[in-house]
């Protein structure tokens, strides 16, 4: 995990500790989660995703594999567990300038 930018790499941690309210403060104000093409946009709806379907459900991340496929841009496979949806799924993240996390979207293997 040394390679990733801090935002990918707290985003895994934030979530294995349970920690709501750092998870949603990794995102841009208008930050995007696309999960399987139901968007959430803005602070609020990522709370309510966090909720319904990541840190609600009590999911663990361990990173499988990351790729950087541009300058802001990275694809990376986690192994999900917990009470929702357990397997690896391919995760693209784009950064803003900030390094919060302006997009991650949840893609087809």
């Amino acid at each position: 995990m040394n390679n990733l930018p801090q935002g990918l790499q707290d985003l895994i941690l934030t979530t294995n500790a349970g920690d709501s309210t750092k998870f949603v403060n990794l995102f841009a104000s208008d930050g995007v989660i696309d999960d399987w093409g139901n968007k959430y946009v803005g602070t609020e709806r990522i709370a309510s995703w966090n909720q319904t379907d990541n840190i609600g459900k009590k999911s663990q991340f361990s990173l499988v594999d990351a790729t950087q496929e541009a300058d802001d841009q990275w694809l990376l496979h986690i192994k999900v567990a917990g009470n929702g949806f357990n397997g690896t799924s391919p995760f693209r993240f784009v950064l803003n300038k900030d390094g919060k996390i302006q997009s991650m979207q949840i893609v087809s293997d």
